[in-house]
């Protein structure tokens, strides 16, 4: 490397889930002129599963994440429903529906305010300003009813106590005074108020997975339906209090969407459109589709279409098959996992391999060893070629498929920002996204949870189809492909039952398919492609590099585990 380039390690990288380390090279402009994306950790999850009952895997699949819980189990009971093509009630259809879209509203709220607003959010800027400036400003964006002079003064005095302490707690080690932040300090503290807001707002909204799944994290589910029965008069099913109090969540969920997180993002992005020009990367995006109407082997009935978009090309949506072994395979090229076939050759989930085969340099390292392993994540490719999944490719998805509401706010940003659609191929695009993808499906909570409540009217109270729960009953050998939009991106659950058990098991998770190291073409992963081309103000001090990484929202928890470093057991657990 010459005396003129430098390379940047960011490890690990800070307000995620899991362990992210990212190395790029800079030239003498301090412009990214390469980067690594290295998950630090091994899963190993899918060792875990062999030979367990498939009825029994959402249980151990949900712990490959502590945030991420329920997408994981929805994925793994639809694995096992599409093997042996076992349709659920509706009613169990429905309630899944509210469950994963309670995880959307939760999960991008608790994202934008509490991992990645602060790298557009300069809390010790907040000092500087005017509680009734503030209060203005908040006035003229939003409805929202806690906007007062008296409540951003006592905002205001909880950050001044903090700082003048010299213990910053949650809003230690930022970059504050960065000369990349822009907004003005009435939009500083409207941001921080907004922070610590969504803080108590989501331990409320957290409680619909518990109504429905008995606890969250980790609620419970269950192959063939929903785990809870439906009986209105009964103090241990879901009950009239209980519907009521889904409603009333709902309700709340909708409000601090519209009156808080949409104004919030439009009056931040105002201030960063030059980020509406910086970040995309590949300008490939994947879906695999959620939210059935009736089921998920009618895919036609999705309300998030299943499809590829190649080359930014909104005119066509590619087909995709989770069955198919030519269109997603994984590859460890530079990964430390190896394949009987050799680290060069791709392999479809349904042949999935987990051989650990560690290569790099022992811990603590200077320099990642980029021309072989470096990331303990695989590379998955659609058709050969690298994807980005998540809300930009949700809501691209949504657009291209004719979507109304969609084309509506997307529509009603651009014009608000000022900018051309391609401004959505961007780290300030896919955060846009994310805040117009939530209003969607907040929305369409009401909806099901009003189908709901007619099916019950109706008489119809079927939470659980037990047809096929007899291993009896099932074939010798049988394969399934579980998928959800887990609100990352495209997560999929292969699995292989022989004799009613699981001979193989295999996670393609959203953050291998963004943080995924390159492959054996040398094409990038998405998070390494859309940080070619930054400009550092400050090489010491990266916060371009953590902007654009926390537009995908990581979460290295689900794409890599615990390691112990001389191969051995970390920990015994025994079932009884």
């Amino acid at each position: 490397m010459s005396a003129e380039s430098r390379r940047i390690v960011v490890d690990p990288v800070t307000r995620i889930e899991g362990h992210l380390r990212i190395e790029v090279a800079t030239d003498a402009d301090r412009r990214i002129t390469q980067a690594y994306s290295s998950g630090t950790m091994v899963r190993g999850l899918e060792i875990i599963l062999r030979g367990r009952d498939p009825r029994d895997a959402w249980a151990f699949a949900q712990r490959i994440c502590g945030v991420c819980t329920l997408v994981h189990g929805i994925a793994s009971v639809r694995a096992v429903e599409d093997a042996l093509r076992w349709e659920i009630p509706q009613n169990a259809n429905l309630v899944r529906n509210l469950m994963i879209g309670a995880q959307y509203v939760h999960d991008h709220v608790m994202h934008f305010y509490h991992l990645h607003a602060l790298d557009w959010v300069d809390v010790v800027s907040a000092l500087q300003a005017d509680p009734k400036a503030a209060s203005t400003l908040a006035q003229s964006i939003s409805s929202y009813a806690r906007s007062s002079p008296g409540y951003f003064a006592d905002v205001q005095k909880r950050v001044r106590g903090l700082v003048e302490s010299g213990q910053l707690g949650i809003f230690a080690n930022g970059y504050w005074g960065h000369p990349a932040y822009k907004l003005p300090p009435e939009a500083n503290l409207m941001a921080v108020a907004h922070y610590l807001d969504a803080l108590a707002w989501q331990r409320d909204v957290a409680r619909l997975h518990a109504i429905f799944g008995g606890k969250n994290p980790h609620p419970h589910l269950v192959v063939g339906g929903a785990p809870n029965p439906i009986d209105l008069e009964s103090d241990s099913a879901i009950n009239a209090k209980r519907l009521s109090q889904v409603q009333d969540i709902i309700l709340r969920m909708r409000e601090f969407v519209d009156e808080v997180y949409v104004p919030d993002t439009l009056a931040i992005a105002s201030y960063y459109k030059d980020w509406a020009t910086q970040g995309e990367g590949l300008g490939n995006f994947l879906c695999f589709g959620d939210f059935p109407a009736r089921s998920i082997f009618d895919t036609e009935s999705f309300l998030v279409p299943r499809g590829v978009i190649l080359n930014r090309d909104l005119s066509h949506i590619e087909e995709v098959d989770l069955h198919d072994p030519t269109q997603i395979e994984e590859f460890v090229s530079h990964a430390y996992y190896d394949y009987d076939s050799g680290k060069d050759h791709g392999l479809h989930p349904f042949e999935g391999q987990t051989t650990l085969n560690y290569t790099g340099p022992p811990p603590p390292y200077s320099q990642l060893d980029v021309d072989r392993g470096y990331s303990w994540m695989k590379s998955p490719r659609w058709r050969g070629k690298a994807m980005e999944v998540g809300p930009l490719a949700r809501m691209l998805m949504l657009v291209a498929s004719g979507h109304d509401q969609a084309k509506e706010l997307v529509e009603q940003t651009l014009t608000t920002l000022q900018l051309p659609l391609a401004g959505l191929y961007s780290t300030l695009g896919r955060t846009a996204a994310r805040t117009l993808e939530t209003r969607i499906f907040v929305d369409a909570m009401q909806g099901w949870y009003d189908q709901l409540v007619a099916n019950i009217k109706a008489g119809d109270t079927q939470t659980f189809d037990g047809r096929y729960w007899d291993p009896a009953t099932w074939p010798a050998q049988a394969r399934g492909a579980g998928f959800m939009e887990a609100p990352r991106g495209a997560l999929g659950h292969w699995i292989v039952i022989e004799d009613g058990r699981i001979d193989n098991y295999q996670a393609v998770v959203p953050s291998t398919w963004n943080a995924g190291p390159r492959d054996a073409s040398g094409q990038p992963g998405a998070y390494e492609a859309a940080l070619a081309g930054h400009v550092l103000h400050d090489p010491d001090q990266p916060l371009e590099i953590l902007r654009t990484i926390h537009s995908f929202d990581p979460c290295i928890a689900c794409a890599v585990h615990v390691l112990d470093l001389e191969g051995g057991d970390a920990l015994s657990v025994r079932v009884t």
